[in-house]
């Protein structure tokens, strides 16, 4: 398991990730839009988002660090766009982690199954910290 830095762009995300990707050596970085992600129908996708970065990520001297823009609408503060990703294989750890990282913080996302992974979710803790908690896996979610 490893702890992650996850950084969130206003737009530019891929603007980003390429100028990042040159400067580490990654060639040609994985980009997945908001567009590129499978539809749901309860919650259509507005046309402003579908170019937009949902997500990246790269290796940088062996460290992950992951990418992705605001979704349309939500705030970003520059400065404060950075959240802590604990990606793990134990589902057992991704529930225990995040029942109490969340007290007395706030949760912004349940967890919950998404198509990328079975076990997501994420909040800010009660000294302010955003976090990302993921169960990793080699298959993704069932739709």
């Amino acid at each position: 398991m490893s702890v992650d830095v996850y950084l969130n762009f206003n737009g530019n995300c891929r603007e980003a990730v390429e100028f990042y990707a040159k400067v580490f050596g990654n060639s040609d970085p994985q980009i997945m839009t908001f567009g590129e992600a499978p539809p749901n129908p309860d919650y259509p996708l507005p046309e402003e988002a579908k170019a937009l970065v949902m997500h990246a990520r790269l290796n940088v001297d062996g460290s992950n660090v992951m990418f992705s823009d605001v979704f349309p609408g939500m705030p970003f503060t520059q400065g404060n766009n950075i959240s802590l990703a604990l990606v793990t294989r134990n589902e057992e750890d991704v529930k225990s982690w995040f029942n109490q990282l969340q007290e007395g913080g706030s949760v912004t996302m349940d967890l919950q199954q998404t198509f990328w992974s079975k076990l997501y979710g994420s909040l800010k803790d009660k000294f302010g910290i955003e976090w990302q908690v993921s169960l990793e896996s080699t298959e993704a979610a069932a739709q």
